[in-house]
């Protein structure tokens, strides 16, 4: 099956977040964090002590449905950008990517942007779910995210 051109396979969402980008940048990358703000309402839990720190990183997370997946950390800019990889234990990445950049405002405004990439996925058993993944899904990621940084 050739996936048709009228879906783009490149989803984001921004939002300006009152939070300076240091705070917020803690949230997405510590893995025990990410349930807090997951849009998707697809994970569960990691375990503490993963807080990304450079590229090539592998955290773990648990997902509602009970499944692991092992997240590889493609790219990393401390306090600016992360992006992983998601992949079940044992087995090569299948192509989707999840990213996000922060570009700060000021000291107390962040621009923030969550992306789903799913060019490069190859798996058409994941298609339909990624298709599922829309910018909606990616702004209440982003919504949840600045509820917990904007918290003083």
């Amino acid at each position: 099956m050739n996936e048709s051109n009228d879906i783009s396979r490149v989803v984001s969402a921004t939002r300006v977040i009152a939070a300076p980008a240091a705070r917020i940048f803690e949230l997405v990358a510590d893995p025990a964090r990410q349930p807090g703000w997951d849009g998707n309402d697809n994970l569960s839990h990691a375990a503490d002590g993963q807080r990304v720190r450079a590229e090539d990183a592998v955290f773990e997370m648990t997902l509602t449905n009970g499944q692991v997946r092992r997240n590889h950390v493609t790219e990393f800019e401390e306090g600016r950008r992360i992006a992983w990889r998601p992949s079940e234990p044992g087995k090569q990445p299948p192509g989707h990517l999840w990213r996000w950049e922060l570009d700060p405002q000021d000291a107390g405004r962040t621009r923030v942007t969550h992306t789903y990439d799913w060019t490069d996925l190859t798996d058409e058993n994941r298609f339909a779910k990624a298709r599922a993944t829309t910018a909606e899904r990616l702004r209440a990621s982003l919504d949840r995210l600045a509820a917990l940084a904007e918290q003083d």
